[in-house]
């Protein structure tokens, strides 16, 4: 009996360790890559792109549009203000059935997580009011392996202050992170899993603060997974496609909340 238990003790201390070892090994290879993924050149801010612009016809009825977040709320990895989902969004706002002349500005600041953005609101909301507001923001939260909890709280408590002025809003979840290319696998996989896992707890708290969400993971994830081209030189910020892909899933909320906004004016 002894010896069978010894064996038995022997084998599972042996698959302990090899699951250690395999376990610290793959924390060695995930330090490696995220060192990697961060040394990596990525896409500057063009400077350009935070200046304001109107698209659509002068007798068009107005519409102002804001973008709050991160990067993508910048359009960092492009280098016209045409190409950033902003001006992709307004130019489509400008061409829809409805017509607008969009109002379009920006007070996105690349690397922001969810926990810059009363900040951001606050800018958003000097002046003139915003109609709609869309918001993009998680991946830098789920780079960070932030709480879900934690960064949909002050992303829930951002949405409902827009709300509470008055402003529609819109939220784009955090996008797939299995798409980029910057960062190989399995890292690739674990910041997917935690993207996937902020984009859940962004949902319920959006929603529950009173706003659209779209789910940019499910909806463009497997375009941003096939065509490498979504993507620009940096393997990790979107190209101008990429972006025309987010700005057309973006639409139909954005163009219900500009509908909205427009009824609550007359």
């Amino acid at each position: 009996m002894s010896g069978r238990y010894d064996m038995a003790a022997r084998l599972g201390r042996a698959a302990v360790l090899s699951l250690v070892a395999g376990t610290v090994g793959g924390a060695a290879i995930l330090a490696g890559q995220a060192i990697a993924a961060r040394s990596r050149r990525y896409a500057q801010p063009e400077l350009g792109l935070a200046l304001r612009a109107t698209v659509g016809r002068a007798d068009a009825p107005p519409l102002r549009l804001v973008l709050l977040g991160d990067s993508s709320a910048l359009g960092v990895g492009v280098g016209h203000l045409e190409e950033t989902v902003g001006g992709q969004l307004a130019q489509l706002l400008a061409e829809g059935s409805t017509g607008r002349r969009v109002q379009l500005s920006s007070v996105g600041v690349s690397g922001s997580r969810s926990i810059d953005l009363a900040t951001q609101v606050a800018r958003a909301l000097l002046g003139e009011r915003p109609d709609v507001a869309v918001i993009l923001v998680g991946a830098n939260d789920a780079t960070a392996l932030a709480r879900p909890a934690d960064a949909a709280a002050y992303l829930g408590s951002a949405v409902r202050r827009l709300r509470e002025a008055h402003v529609e809003v819109v939220v784009g979840t955090c996008p797939d992170l299995g798409s980029v290319r910057a960062v190989a696998s399995p890292l690739r996989h674990v910041l997917a899993w935690s993207g996937r896992r902020i984009a859940q707890a962004q949902t319920s708290a959006v929603l529950h603060a009173g706003a659209g969400v779209v789910d940019l993971a499910t909806e463009t994830g497997p375009v941003f997974r096939a065509d490498a081209g979504t993507l620009c030189h940096d393997g990790y910020h979107p190209s101008a496609d990429g972006y025309r892909v987010w700005a057309h899933a973006l639409l139909p909320a954005v163009e219900a909340a500009a509908m909205v906004a427009t009824r609550h004016h007359h």
